[in-house]
């Protein structure tokens, strides 16, 4: 069945509620750059992510029937990708790191904030897997606490008080990582 590129996300989603695989396609194609992103920040290796957004998009696609709410079809699948992201995390129970560089054309650039980022990505791997999802939520996905409380199932308090105890254990971790920077030039000279 085709869908006109000007169909609203509400009918693509009854569509595919009712079946129709190339409306949940394009639903999925929306949102997947975003989706994926967003697990591999809390994840923080691609395969562990891909898995877990994988394996959020084949329970979309059984669950979709048994939604409530056509208009809320973001949000739940913001939920099915977080579920499933704790569930990796959970099964591998191991965290790793994976730097990607990006491309050498702006080498001056890249050379001063390579630093800084080593720094950010060590501090990000220190953090709780409840941290890092509520991070990642807020910082990537832009979403205000009372939404990521929705995407988490906590309440919004939780997910303040999650907030801000994450950023808290981010700063003290960046500047023990940069304190240990620091101590570690002034040895090499």
């Amino acid at each position: 069945m085709g869908h006109a590129s000007g169909s609203s996300e509400a009918d693509l989603v009854r569509a595919a509620m009712a079946g129709d695989s190339d409306a949940f396609e394009i639903l999925i194609r929306q949102q997947a750059d975003r989706l994926y992103g967003a697990a591999r920040m809390m994840l923080r290796e691609a395969d562990l992510a891909e898995d877990a957004v994988q394996s959020a998009l084949v329970r979309a696609w059984k669950d979709l029937p048994k939604l409530r709410e056509v208009d809320r079809f973001g949000p739940w699948l913001q939920r099915l990708v977080v579920r499933a992201c704790y569930d990796e995390a959970r099964r591998r129970r191991r965290w790793t790191s994976a730097i990607t560089l990006l491309p050498a054309a702006h080498e001056d650039t890249l050379r001063s904030g390579l630093a800084d980022r080593e720094i950010i990505e060590s501090a990000f791997r220190t953090l709780s897997v409840d941290h890092r999802m509520v991070l990642a939520l807020q910082f990537y996905l832009d979403l205000t606490p009372l939404e990521i409380a929705d995407r988490l199932g906590i309440p919004p308090g939780t997910a303040r008080s999650r907030l801000h105890y994450a950023l808290l254990a981010l700063r003290a971790a960046v500047e023990a990582a940069e304190r240990g920077s620091d101590r570690s030039k002034g040895s090499v000279a």
